[in-house]
């Protein structure tokens, strides 16, 4: 399995800590994600072309590989459903995602 070294910052920063080298994050399979999670491998698969959740690597044979975030993501989505179709969820997320970027880049400036 191939994957990108990813430092796992937020860990670090929750501990207010910074490490001196690169902690690669926990990377998992879709099939780690269906056996944590209620959702089917379907259903995680569905998410995904649809930009609910987000993929952060793949392996040498074409495996996609989440990181750990898509755990509360997928909480996330798993409450909205109760009251939303998947494609208001869809809208609520980006708009989510697009404050966020802007809040970042204010800050930056």
């Amino acid at each position: 399995m191939v994957h990108k070294s990813i430092e796992n910052s937020m860990a670090s920063q929750k501990q207010g800590k910074v490490l001196p080298f690169n902690v690669p994050t926990k990377l998992y399979r879709i099939g780690e994600v269906v056996r944590f999670t209620p959702f089917t491998r379907q259903t995680i698969h569905n998410y995904t072309t649809m930009g609910l959740i987000q993929e952060c690597d793949w392996t040498e044979g074409g495996h996609r590989l989440y990181d750990e975030s898509v755990f509360e993501r997928l909480a996330e989505i798993m409450e909205l459903r109760k009251t939303k179709s998947l494609a208001q969820i869809r809208m609520m997320l980006k708009k989510a995602e697009n404050s966020e970027a802007a809040g970042v880049n204010a800050a930056a400036s």
